[in-house]
């Protein structure tokens, strides 16, 4: 757990430091941020999703996903957890300090590096990975907290259950674990990561957030591969 918890403390650091930019920078300035770290999130994001290899599997995810999260109406649950969070840490808008702490857990928590990363340092005590994310995501802190506050610091919770909860059980998960889940669910991420982008450069509104059960229903489908008479590409 040692690496997640730095993990967690080069985030809170870095949105610190992002949160005084933010406080200090006119809004010409802000709407620069916000474009830099838009793209930043869609070259990111479209990487990510180039690792699909059943490009089916995603589409069926991302459309169902999206379904039965505007049906559960995942994106308002976040904001009120968001307007819980803001209510005891924070003065700034209900609404910004939401979409900082999605954003910022998505970003944080949808790559490659975080489900790897997890397992080295559960499964074989390796924390090389998960320590360079550390810088990584501490630097993508500061940009993410100077365009949209101080509710990115609190993605640090999202990395210290979901990272550190892959940690903790790496051992009994690793096995289920194939390079193929692994890029598929790189993938899927990467697609969240890019609807985030999209949002920052303020080309459309997408609830990104509706669409997290996406990553679930990638779990099931590669699941039941094995019993499909066909395989899909």
């Amino acid at each position: 757990m040692i690496a997640t918890l730095i993990n967690c403390a080069t985030v809170i650091l870095g949105s610190l430091l992002g949160l005084f930019l933010h406080t200090r920078i006119s809004d010409a300035f802000r709407s620069i941020v916000y474009t830099g770290a838009g793209l930043i999130s869609l070259v990111l994001g479209v990487k990510m999703s180039l690792e699909v290899q059943r490009i089916v599997y995603l589409a069926l995810a991302l459309i169902l996903g999206g379904i039965l999260g505007e049906w559960w109406n995942v994106e308002g649950g976040i904001l009120r957890l968001g307007e819980l969070l803001k209510k005891r840490f924070s003065r700034a808008s209900s609404k910004d300090f939401s979409y900082g702490f999605l954003n910022a857990s998505v970003i944080f928590c949808v790559g490659a590096m975080t489900l790897v990363g997890a397992f080295k340092a559960g499964a074989e005590g390796d924390y090389d990975l998960l320590l360079t994310k550390s810088v990584m995501d501490g630097f993508m802190a500061i940009m993410l907290t100077a365009a949209m506050g101080i509710g990115v610091a609190f993605s640090a919770l999202t990395i210290l259950v979901y990272q550190g909860g892959i940690t903790l059980l790496a051992n009994v998960l690793k096995p289920l674990v194939t390079p193929l889940v692994l890029s598929e669910l790189t993938a899927a991420g990467g697609a969240l990561v890019v609807m985030i982008g999209i949002n920052l450069l303020g080309l459309s509104k997408l609830k990104t957030a509706n669409f997290l059960p996406a990553l679930l229903i990638i779990l099931g489908l590669l699941a039941l591969e094995p019993l499909l008479p066909f395989r899909l590409s």
